[in-house]
């Protein structure tokens, strides 16, 4: 199982000073490649305020340049994805749920 993920959406909601006030973030996974028996993707994604709502800041108020790929990743629960992801991959292509056959043929005994 080859899982790649990454960063795929970043968009900044700014305040009237140009300083991101508000992140909302999509982060992408595969397991394996396109076309593959294996191939699952999934796709999370998180709105973080830079003010927590217990009054901490969540990053600094600062204008969207100044945030690297990194400081983007950080602010998401990748952990958090990796286990569901890893769950979802369980359930979909490793041990899928077996789909009950009819019998058509079955007599009611009597």
């Amino acid at each position: 199982m080859a899982v790649t993920k990454d960063l795929t959406k970043a968009i900044p909601y700014e305040n009237s000073s140009s300083k991101v006030e508000k992140w909302e973030l999509e982060y992408t996974y595969k397991n394996d490649s396109e076309g593959d028996a294996t191939y699952y993707t999934s796709t999370f994604t998180t709105q973080v305020n830079q003010k927590k709502a217990d009054g901490s800041n969540a990053f600094t108020l600062q204008a969207k340049g100044s945030f690297s790929k990194a400081d983007l990743v950080a602010l998401c629960p990748v952990s958090q994805w990796d286990a569901v992801f890893a769950s979802q991959v369980d359930s979909v292509i490793t041990n899928p749920v077996a789909t009950p056959t009819p019998d058509q043929a079955f007599n009611i005994p009597s």
